[in-house]
């Protein structure tokens, strides 16, 4: 899948001089340790001069080499400035690309793609998460041991930790897999942000399974364009062409489509009539549903492919939650599944953090959701707007130091469903929480009501005192995480706890 340009000149197994990535390879098959922080290098390890904009793997090599190491990768393109440095303290290993070189040596590391596991890759802006979780319980319903890496944690049966990353660094990943296969798992489930994709954060993996959910404005502050955004996610399908790979895409989105035309062994899946998909991708295989009832007790979806159909009752909310539902189903039926093992579907719970319920003795109707895109916002507010309450209000803020064009998308959203916005803060990060608010604020002028603090404490505490019996309120944005990001102070923060502590305090 990588070209590397190798070396020209040298003796490939000498310690110093310029070395062959081959033989590099097959070192790092003996067991040689390969770091990309120049701090943790031990002696005679390898060292990888990652790519960087503000920060460049490059400037580290005499650090690395003062900690010992016996091995440089750096980039062709950086040759002339790293070989001076070098010199003859360090055998050097030029490449096209030190980030896809990581993969191959953590490849060959690890040796993951001979522990017969089956890797399942989720990429697209909005359901991740949640199509990661239903994938996961529908394989560990029919016995297999799932691990899971995503938004939320990194597990495996008799392992979690909290996720730092949705997609970790490429050398923590292949190490990750591998601690799941001696552990007996049999299928890994993970979330792939574009970032991981354009960085090639995922190098040297094979995926048995690919699932695009949707795309749409997001990451704009990074990717700069959406066709780049595009082109990062597309990497998931295009760029890892394992035989009789599985691609699972949504048919009812235009870049699921020219993902479904442009991949020979693609399996769509949607909602509706497949005539005019079929008119513009060709004959493919669909995973076809039918929303037969939704309410506020779930979703009753039936699912039809290659002539059969088959009826799942779901406890799971919205029309969106059914895509996530097709999607896992067609995952599942691509790598061994049948429709009977569909039926387990039933007894799915929910996700963390994704439309889950803040219970509470006041009984109020209080929901905490992770969406923080324009779309997201759409498809959450329109699920509860369908589901019988009086009114919708909205708690919701937008990220500092993120894609500033979504801001006003974020408040029409908000604007078009809920019967009283709030305007608050997310993230702030390093920028000014109010400057975060002038953003957002213009595309609030069609709210029918508009109440705004820059403390989410706050807003949270104010929008349960503006709450009638029948109302509901959706505080949007932060979802499972328990912590905002002030300045670059991470501080403890729970959109639960925080509806908790506001209904006590609209209650003394």
């Amino acid at each position: 899948m990588f070209l590397f340009s190798g070396s020209h000149s040298g003796k490939e197994e000498e310690v110093t001089g310029v070395m062959e990535f081959q033989s590099l390879l097959k070192k790092a098959e003996k067991g040689l340790m390969v770091r990309t922080d120049s701090r943790k290098v031990q002696e005679g390890e390898c060292f990888v001069a990652m790519p960087g904009t503000s920060v460049r793997g490059i400037d580290y090599i005499p650090a690395a080499l003062d900690n010992g190491a016996a091995f440089v990768v750096a980039a062709e393109a950086d040759r002339d400035l790293v070989a001076p440095v070098v010199e003859d303290r360090a055998a050097a290993v030029y490449v096209d690309n030190p980030a896809a070189a990581l993969g191959e040596l953590a490849r060959a590391f690890f040796k993951v793609e001979q522990r017969d596991i089956k890797l399942v890759g989720i990429t697209g802006t909005n359901g991740k998460t949640t199509t990661s979780y239903i994938i996961e319980h529908l394989f560990a319903a029919a016995g297999l041991k799932v691990g899971v890496l995503g938004t939320v944690t990194y597990r495996w049966p008799g392992f979690e930790m909290d996720a730092p990353l949705t997609t970790p660094d490429c050398w923590m990943l292949h190490e990750l897999l591998f601690n799941m296969k001696k552990a007996d798992v049999d299928v890994v489930v993970m979330e792939v942000s574009s970032h991981a994709l354009d960085q090639y954060r995922v190098a040297g993996l094979d995926f048995h399974a690919g699932v695009f959910t949707n795309l749409t404005q997001d990451h704009l502050d990074y990717h700069e364009t959406m066709e780049e955004y595009f082109r990062a996610k597309s990497m998931l399908f295009m760029d890892y062409p394992l035989p009789r790979k599985a691609n699972v895409l949504n048919y009812n989105d235009t870049y699921g489509r020219r993902l479904l035309k442009a991949c020979e062994d693609g399996v769509g899946y949607g909602i509706g009539d497949t005539a005019l998909v079929e008119q513009e991708v060709g004959k493919k295989p669909l995973v076809q549903g039918r929303i037969l009832s939704m309410t506020g007790q779930g979703i009753e979806l039936e699912t039809s492919y290659k002539g059969k159909s088959w009826v799942i009752h779901s406890p799971l909310v919205g029309a969106f939650n059914a895509m996530n539902l097709l999607a896992a189903q067609a995952v599942g039926l691509q790598l061994g599944l049948n429709c009977k093992d569909m039926r387990k579907l039933s007894t799915f719970p929910g996700v963390p953090g994704r439309l889950e319920r803040v219970m509470n003795d006041a009984g109020l109707d209080i929901f905490v959701d992770y969406a923080h895109t324009p779309d997201a916002l759409e498809n959450v507010q329109q699920a509860l707007k369908k589901l019988d309450f009086n009114r919708l209000i909205t708690v919701f803020g937008c990220g500092g130091d993120r894609d500033r064009v979504k801001r006003p998308l974020m408040a029409e959203a908000v604007a078009r469903y809920a019967d009283i916005a709030v305007l608050t803060s997310d993230n702030p990060r390093t920028e000014d929480p109010l400057a975060i608010l002038d953003d957002a604020r213009p595309g609030l002028k069609g709210a029918a009501r508009v109440l705004e603090h820059v403390d989410r404490q706050t807003a949270i505490t104010m929008a349960i005192g503006e709450m009638r019996p029948g109302d509901a309120l959706l505080i949007a944005g932060k979802g499972h995480e328990d912590y905002q990001v002030i300045g670059k102070e991470k501080r403890h923060f729970s959109d639960k706890e925080a509806a908790l502590k506001g209904i006590e305090e609209t209650r003394s």
